[in-house]
């Protein structure tokens, strides 16, 4: 499959920034139907050396960072382990929610009776936090900005619904409303910041969310 819409928004010796459209996989998924993906893409057209570093869900868009080379990769999983980059998030939710800003606080684990969903669990859950804002009031929905501090499957989405608030687009776990209420899953990885794996420079990056 061609790049096409994959845009690259930087890319150098030791890695690539791409902006991820939605509807793409981050990395092949187990059938065989679902080979197509970001990193295969990038690898059969003049980047065979890619690696992930993290994922974005399939319905998600927005940046995400790649490796070039073993000791880069192996820097830049180092630093989303130890938390020492930044991540944003542009969504859309439903409703008005009653703050301006709050954090979620709930610990969340794979729900195998209902997959690929997840649910929070007090007692089997693995802790998340997830830090909000709401950037524009718009009716019946709200942009908000989602910053999360660990990185669990499908957190902010559950996070968001845990509050009342799913997100638009949201063939999991949105209610009727929400889910007709946009034609995706209004969830874009808008910022990225992180420490170049050879120079030690501060990069950061920015996408604007398309919806």
């Amino acid at each position: 499959m061609p790049l096409s819409n994959i845009q690259i928004v930087h890319q150098d010796a030791a890695l690539l920034v791409i902006d991820k459209p939605t509807l793409l996989l981050s990395v092949p998924g187990r059938a065989e139907d679902n080979r197509d993906c970001l990193v295969t893409r990038l690898q059969e057209n003049g980047y065979p050396e890619a690696r992930i570093v993290h994922r974005l869900d399939w319905e998600t868009s927005g940046l995400i960072v790649l490796a070039r080379d073993a000791d880069s990769h192996r820097e830049l999983s180092r630093q989303f382990h130890d938390r020492e980059t930044e991540k944003a998030y542009t969504a859309l939710c439903w409703g008005q929610p009653d703050a301006d800003s709050g954090s979620i606080d709930l610990p969340l684990r794979y729900d195998p009776p209902t997959k690929p969903r997840h649910v929070v669990d007090p007692e089997l859950g693995k802790h998340a936090l997830t830090f909000w804002r709401v950037l524009e009031r718009c009716g019946d929905h709200s942009r908000v900005e989602l910053t999360p501090i660990t990185g669990r499957s499908h957190q902010l989405r559950v996070h968001m619904l845990s509050t009342g608030h799913p997100l638009l687009g949201d063939r999991l776990y949105a209610h009727e409303q929400a889910l007709r209420a946009h034609e995706r899953l209004c969830l874009h990885a808008s910022m990225l910041t992180l420490t170049h794996p050879q120079t030690g420079a501060r990069l950061r990056f920015e996408s604007p969310a398309p919806f």
